[in-house]
């Protein structure tokens, strides 16, 4: 099985100890965000984990005892930049000293399991297109050699964002054809791998390749292993990945980002984010007398090798 620890919120970055602690003890809780009261306990040792997947802003504060997991564990890492300021991400650390943190994850778990996310693109205010292409390109230029690709996808219009960012500007299908075309160039002049993820268009004309951010073609050449082939639907329209298991917990993000499909709104991920215990087997509180804790079912994907015979028979 994958464990996920960032697909709904930036445990990485807010939530470290809690997941050392958990990596330790070799076992974690994780609520069901559809019915609070049932939680699944998932082992997390090497024998029932492929791999641990990470997704964060920040790897700073889990940088020095990050080998903790990785002397043990399978890992990929992806490691999201954007082109935006305090304005649209306020707790995300600037450019610059991202790009610096990233360089010092390649390496130390070498750059073919780190992938670099430059998303979502979106346009608001001084966020034209040309402010996107020039920051992807000065970006490209110090991130190429230290990942083995770059996924980038165009922001979703779902209805909260209407709410929480009221400035932003539909994307229309000239938009994405520019920027794309304009990202799969500078790609290309640094030798940089870039596809998209999450999205049923195609933009190979400009040399990006359409896929998944965590598909068995992926994970299997950056582990140097093989995945068993699987029918899986993803988690959205043009998804590709394979399954996951998140251990987060919604609305606890701390990063504020105002195109968070995570966090209903920032108030609500402070005033979570103020009920963690980090010696708590849940991300998020503790377990309650009306708790309804089951075993997960954890099923390796590595397809293992057939033993053979210590003797052949001749005959």
């Amino acid at each position: 099985m994958i464990i996920n620890t960032g697909g709904r919120t930036d445990t990485v970055n807010y939530y470290s100890d809690w997941l050392l602690n958990r990596f330790r003890e070799g076992y974690v809780y994780a609520r069901n965000p559809m019915f609070p009261k049932h939680i699944v306990r998932y082992r997390l040792t090497p024998d029932v984990v492929d791999c641990v997947v990470f997704c964060s802003k920040n790897y700073r504060p889990i940088l020095p005892r990050i080998s903790e997991i990785t002397d043990r564990f399978n890992v990929f890492c992806h490691y999201t930049i954007t082109a935006y300021g305090k304005d649209i991400e306020p707790n995300v650390p600037g450019i610059g000293e991202s790009i610096g943190t990233l360089i010092e994850l390649s390496e130390k778990v070498g750059k073919e399991r780190v992938t670099w996310r430059y998303d979502p693109v979106l346009l608001a205010g001084n966020y034209t297109i040309a402010h996107h292409l020039q920051t992807f390109d000065r970006m490209a230029r110090q991130l190429a050699p230290h990942v083995a690709f770059c996924i980038f996808s165009f922001v979703e219009m779902y209805k909260r964002l209407k709410t929480n960012m009221p400035e932003l500007i539909p994307l229309t299908g000239a938009d994405k054809e520019t920027l794309a075309e304009g990202m799969g160039r500078i790609a290309a002049r640094y030798g940089l791998p870039l596809q998209t993820c999450g999205t049923a268009d195609s933009y190979e004309r400009y040399g990006i390749r359409r896929s998944g951010c965590m598909t068995t073609a992926i994970l299997g050449k950056a582990l140097g292993c093989q995945f068993k082939k699987m029918a899986h639907k993803g988690t959205r329209i043009g998804c590709s990945c394979m399954p996951t298991r998140d251990i987060g917990a919604y609305d606890t993000c701390p990063n504020g980002c105002k195109y968070c499909y995570a966090n209903k709104k920032p108030e609500l991920a402070w005033e979570n984010y103020k009920l963690h215990d980090p010696e708590s087997p849940l991300l998020l509180g503790h377990i309650g007398p009306d708790d309804i804790v089951k075993e997960g079912s954890q099923t390796s994907f590595i397809v293992r090798p057939t033993p053979q015979p210590l003797f052949a028979d001749t005959d």
